[in-house]
């Protein structure tokens, strides 16, 4: 592994693991000087009580966080939804603090999860479900809705990180599953880590994007929309030549929007 790749698996492994950030750290040794000074500035002119509670780093960030997968992959998908207006929107495992409630702010979703959520929501429906196994799917079976989203879920299916049951081919058994939840006609949106195939336990899989459309399509789902996400989003041609480039990257996030046929 190059030097520059291993040098961001471990701050990656610091940060996501141990809960260490070294450029918080940084950041924030920068900022005390400032602190200190700005606390004897604002104690000459203020007599009440005043306690320790220093935020050294937010000074040298960004207004807001808008680089991110998990923010571009949210919103996108949820103005795709808003769009399309659906008649029923099911969720599978996505982000509920991002993506669910960008959605529930003007739509009832459902949502489907290996892990229990206990608080409730508004309008939100919970069913605890491992999409792994056809033994949690809804009773009333294929044709449940005609939207699906499963953003950034996909990857960890069948790897024990959320206390799902371990299983190789997990992903495999999980597209079948969703792809029986929709009807035709419908739409299905996935998001799912690419490059260079392969399990970095057990945090996540990376695809092949060439490898998710030849599952999907095994399952009548047909691509109709491909939007790569690597500090923005843009489109991506559904060429060979496209797909064989972001094959060989080492990793970017790929939203799939599918139809079922």
């Amino acid at each position: 592994m190059p030097i520059r790749q291993t040098l961001i698996k471990c701050y990656q492994i610091l940060v996501g693991t141990f809960g260490f950030d070294p450029r918080s750290l940084i950041r924030s040794l920068r900022g005390l000087p400032i602190y200190i000074k700005d606390w004897r500035e604002f104690r000459k002119g203020y007599s009440g009580s005043m306690n320790w509670m220093p935020c050294l780093h937010d000074r040298y960030e960004e207004g807001g966080a808008t680089k991110g997968e998990y923010f571009w992959q949210d919103l996108l998908v949820a103005r795709l939804i808003f769009a399309a207006n659906p008649k029923r929107h099911v969720d599978i495992g996505s982000r509920v603090d991002g993506f669910v409630a960008h959605v529930a702010s003007f739509r009832e979703i459902e949502i489907f999860d290996v892990r229990p959520i206990s608080t409730p929501i508004p309008g939100v429906v919970f069913k605890q479900a491992d999409l792994m196994s056809s033994d949690s799917m809804p009773n009333e079976g294929e044709g449940y809705c005609d939207s699906l989203s499963c953003l950034h879920a996909l990857e960890h299916f069948g790897l024990g990180r959320y206390g799902d049951p371990i299983d190789p081919v997990g992903h495999e058994l999980g597209i079948a599953n969703m792809a029986s939840l929709l009807e035709p006609g419908g739409t299905f949106y996935l998001s799912t880590p690419i490059g260079q195939e392969r399990v970095e336990f057990n945090a996540h899989r990376v695809f092949d994007p060439r490898r998710i459309i030849q599952l999907a399509e095994s399952h009548a789902l047909t691509l109709h929309q491909f939007i790569v996400v690597d500090g923005g989003a843009r489109d991506v041609p559904l060429t060979q030549e496209s797909l064989q480039s972001l094959s060989e990257a080492s990793y970017n996030l790929g939203i799939f929007v599918f139809t079922k046929s």
